[in-house]
């Protein structure tokens, strides 16, 4: 028996048709919170952790195509975008050439199938709320869904709970917001709750690649299948240097009782912890979310824990109306998928680079991906054009929401290859052909139009 805001929690789930395994699931960290968990992992605990790098990696073109032949693909889709106005999948957004994420994703995969004589199956992790939209946009790809195995698997859900007692939140104006999804580290669950890795064992793949679907730098590189293939590691996580914008991120670390890697999140970080967290030259590396996993290693270890892989816990204090501070607070409990690492002896990292690491996560990401910084070549993957991303601040009063992003930029992003940094003041509307040159600031009052074929220097 649980407590009376466990069980009521539990009959809620229940009646919304959620499975046996995310409901116990969600149970083991009901009980863990009402224990007073917090999931913080003090500085003291751990230490900072090298790794390897991929250029140093040698890796014959026989094994890479030997090791991406036997690889499935996963891409987490559940996200609505609604931090950038949008009320439906992210992924559906348009990026380049009138394509989407989901349009360069699909063909990301076509391609490496023709160039490797591999199935490379495709499968997205969607919520509720994306499934329908991205399944009908990828209609379109009648070669991409591969025989005996979905297209997608569904994302749980869970309560928010109020924190004032973690009894279930009741909001009768708009239920949907009773409910939230239970961090990335739900992908096991899922895929437990699913049986979709017993599934793919069955089909003949030995290991899985997952990334973000907002993430376009995330290829099935076959050079880093076959580095985890030879590594015989059960989980690892492609890494990159921080920088000085991810101060605020997650970052790898090892455990010091059991020299175990753990990914460190900001909601797991002690207040007096944080000017070593943030000292980059301390804690160097942080997780790009481009995971492997032998699926043989991750059925074994759910099934002798019952589906519940016990990922550590993330306490996140919202409001049950997030736009609106009026509402109550609640909790909600999630879980990274990164943070698996500490689950599996012998998992590794490894440093990548950061043409492997895109995320677009605010209207500043998608100006850079829309411009001349990135070329979209004939394989749908993205290149580089300069040495340097530009540093891109947008006044979020005018350019936070994709629609008023879209008003502003009525002729596509400006030139941003020869770019260091462009912070908008105000707003601002760009015509077509305007270049950016080294740092650029631009300030008004008023709406200010820059003419078009304009040159903004620093000078």
């Amino acid at each position: 028996m649980g407590s009376a805001g466990l069980n009521t929690a539990r009959d809620k789930m229940v009646r919304a048709g959620i499975n046996e395994t995310a409901i116990e699931t969600f149970a083991h960290y009901y009980r863990l919170l009402e224990a007073g968990e917090t999931g913080m992992i003090p500085e003291s605990t751990v230490e900072p952790l090298d790794m390897e790098r991929l250029v140093d990696v040698e890796v014959s073109d026989e094994d890479g195509a030997a090791a991406i032949a036997k690889t499935a693909i996963i891409k987490l889709n559940g996200g609505l975008g609604t931090s950038m106005g949008m009320d439906r999948a992210k992924s559906l957004l348009c990026v380049r050439r009138g394509l989407s994420f989901l349009d360069i994703i699909a063909r990301q995969v076509l391609h490496l199938r023709q160039q490797y004589g591999a199935t490379l199956p495709l499968i997205f992790m969607n919520s509720f709320r994306t499934s329908d939209d991205t399944l009908e946009a990828l209609a379109r790809y009648e070669d991409l869904p591969v025989d005996g195995l979905p297209l997608d698997f569904l994302q749980n859900k869970e309560p928010k709970l109020l924190v004032k007692d973690l009894s279930p939140v009741s909001h009768p104006r708009d239920p949907e917001l009773e409910w939230c999804p239970p961090g990335h580290g739900d992908l096991y669950t899922a895929l437990h709750g699913s049986g979709l890795v017993r599934q793919l064992i069955e089909a003949g793949y030995d290991r899985v690649f997952v990334s973000n679907s907002d993430n376009l730098g995330a290829v099935p590189d076959a050079r880093v299948a076959g580095w985890f293939a030879a590594s015989g590691a059960p989980f690892a996580i492609e890494a990159v240097p921080r920088t000085p914008s991810d101060r605020k991120g997650g970052h790898f670390a090892r455990r010091r009782t059991d020299g175990r890697i753990v990914l460190r999140e900001t909601a797991q970080t002690l207040d007096e912890d944080l000017e070593a967290v943030t000292d980059l030259e301390r804690h160097r590396f942080m997780s790009t979310n481009n995971l492997w996993f032998d699926l043989r290693a991750m059925q074994t270890e759910l099934e002798r824990r019952g589906g519940i892989l016990g990922l550590p816990l993330i306490r996140n204090v919202k409001h049950v109306d997030p736009s609106d501070s009026s509402t109550p607070e609640v909790i909600q409990i999630e879980t990274a998928m990164g943070a698996a690492i500490e689950i599996f002896e012998g998992a590794r990292t490894i440093e990548v680079g950061r043409d492997r690491f895109v995320p677009v996560k605010t209207t500043n990401d998608l100006l850079v991906l829309r411009s001349d910084v990135y070329d979209l070549g004939q394989d749908f993957v993205l290149d580089q054009a300069g040495d340097d991303v530009p540093f891109i601040e947008l006044d979020g009063s005018f350019y936070k929401h994709v629609g008023e992003f879209d008003k502003r930029f009525p002729e596509g992003a400006p030139s941003l290859k020869e770019a260091k940094s462009l912070t908008v003041d105000g707003d601002w509307t760009f015509g077509h052909g305007v270049r950016v040159v080294g740092n650029v600031e631009l300030s008004a009052d008023s709406a200010q139009r820059v003419a078009p074929g304009t040159v903004l220097t620093d000078g």
